[in-house]
C-alpha cells in the first residue's frame, strides 16, 4: 500500500467515524450505563439471575459501543499523526507500521459497524439453535454432531454460554437432534446467518471401502422470546406431553417425567425440553422456544409475501444448502450466498465461522 492508498483509506475511515458519531447519542448511552450500574447496586439485584444477566449484558453492550467508538477515534488520530510524520521523514519502518495500523483500524471499523447494524427486533436476544441430520443415517447424524461442536466452539470464542436443552443421540454415532440455548448479547443477530442446510463432502469413516459421501444437516435458529413479547398462543391449540429425560444429565434423568414436549396443533410445530430438573421449568423453557419458532414463522411468511411481490423465486429444501464443507478431494468451505471461501477447514470446524457470518449479514444489510 503506497502513501496515496493509505491517505485514501484514512479519508474513508474518517468519513465512516463521522457517520458513526452522527448516529450515536453518546450522552444518552452514557446516561443509560449509569442507570444500569445503579440498578446493579440495589438490594436483591442478584436474586433473579436471568434478569440481572440481562442488565449486565445491556450495560456491557453499551459500554462496548461507547468505549469502542472512542478507541477507534483515538486510533485514527494516532494514525493521522503517524501519516504526517511519514510524509515528512520518509521513514520506511514507520511507513510499514502505518500500513499495518491502517489495515488493523479498517478491520476494527468494519466490526464496529456490523455491531451497530444488528438493530433488528430481537437481534440482541439469546438464540435457540436446533440441528437436525438429513437422510443418510449414521453419516448425517455424525455430521450434525460435528456441527454441534463447531457452534459450541464459536460460542465459547464469543464469550457466550451454551446450554443443551434437548439432545437425542444417534443410533451408532452422532445425534438425531439437538437444541441449544446460546446466551449472549447479539447471539441471535449473529446466528440468524446460520439458518439453512449445511452440506459435507468427505471420505466416510464409517465406510470400509473408503468411498466419498455427501451428508446434509439443517440448522434452525430463533430468538429467545421474553415473557412480555406478544406472540398469540391459545391454550386450546397446545398438546403438552411429559416423559422421562434421557441421555446424560443428572440424578433426575430417567427417574421422573420431567421432560416436556409441546405440540402447536395449528402449525404442527413441536418443541421439547428435558434439561431442567423440574417439569415446570422445562415447560417454561419449551414455551419460550415455541414463541421463538412462531415468531420466526411469521418472519418467513412475511418474507415469502415480499418475494412473491418482487417475483423472486427461492428454492427451499435439501438441494438449497447455504454452505458446503469439502474435506475431499480438497479442503474448502464455501458459503453459496456470498461466495466466501476458506481453505482451512480445521479452523472453520473449530468455530472460525465469523467471516461467513459477517459477509452474510453485510450482504443482507446492503453495506
Amino acid at each position: 500500500m503506497d502513501m496515496a492508498e493509505m491517505q485514501h483509506e484514512l479519508t474513508n475511515i474518517s468519513k465512516r467515524l463521522a457517520d458513526f458519531r452522527g448516529s450515536l447519542d453518546l450522552t444518552e448511552k452514557e446516561d443509560r450505563i449509569a442507570e444500569l450500574e445503579q440498578k446493579m447496586t440495589e438490594p436483591g439485584f442478584w436474586d433473579q439471575p436471568d434478569e440481572s444477566k440481562k442488565v449486565i449484558d445491556e450495560s456491557n453492550a453499551l459500554k462496548n459501543t461507547v468505549h469502542g467508538y472512542k478507541e477507534l477515534a483515538e486510533a485514527y488520530d494516532d494514525l493521522e499523526l503517524t501519516y504526517d510524520l511519514v510524509k515528512e521523514e520518509q521513514d520506511e519502518e514507520l511507513q510499514e507500521e502505518l500500513e499495518k495500523g491502517v489495515r488493523t483500524l479498517k478491520k476494527q471499523v468494519d466490526e464496529f459497524e456490523l455491531n451497530m447494524l444488528l438493530n433488528e427486533p430481537y437481534d440482541k436476544n439469546n438464540a435457540i439453535l436446533e440441528l437436525h441430520p438429513g437422510a443418510g443415517g449414521t453419516e448425517s447424524q455424525d455430521w450434525a454432531e460435528m456441527l454441534l461442536r463447531m457452534y459450541k466452539r464459536w460460542a465459547e470464542n464469543k464469550g457466550f454460554t451454551v446450554e443443551t436443552l434437548d439432545y437425542l443421540a444417534g443410533d451408532e454415532a452422532g445425534l438425531k437432534s439437538v437444541t441449544l440455548h446460546i446466551k449472549g448479547y447479539n447471539a441471535y443477530g449473529y446466528l440468524k446467518a446460520e439458518k439453512g442446510v449445511h452440506r459435507l463432502v468427505r471420505i466416510s469413516p464409517f465406510d470400509s471401502s473408503g468411498r466419498r459421501h455427501t451428508s446434509f444437516a439443517s440448522c434452525e435458529v430463533m430468538p429467545e422470546m421474553d415473557d412480555d413479547v406478544e406472540v398469540k398462543i391459545n391454550n386450546e391449540d397446545l398438546r403438552i406431553d411429559t416423559y422421562r429425560s434421557s441421555g446424560a444429565g443428572g440424578q433426575h434423568v430417567n427417574t421422573t417425567d420431567s421432560a416436556v414436549r409441546i405440540t402447536h396443533l395449528p402449525t404442527n410445530i413441536i418443541v421439547t425440553c428435558q434439561n431442567e430438573r423440574s417439569q415446570l421449568k422445562n415447560r417454561e423453557a419449551a414455551m419460550k422456544m415455541l414463541r421463538g419458532k412462531l415468531y420466526q414463522r411469521e418472519l418467513e411468511e412475511h418474507q415469502k409475501e415480499l418475494d412473491e411481490i418482487r417475483g423472486e423465486q427461492k428454492e427451499i429444501g435439501w438441494g438449497s444448502q447455504i454452505r458446503s464443507y469439502v474435506f475431499h478431494p480438497y479442503n474448502m468451505v464455501k458459503d453459496h450466498r456470498t461466495n466466501r471461501e476458506i481453505g482451512n477447514t480445521s479452523a472453520v470446524m473449530d468455530g472460525g465461522i465469523d467471516p461467513f457470518i459477517n459477509d452474510y449479514l453485510r450482504s443482507s444489510m446492503d453495506i
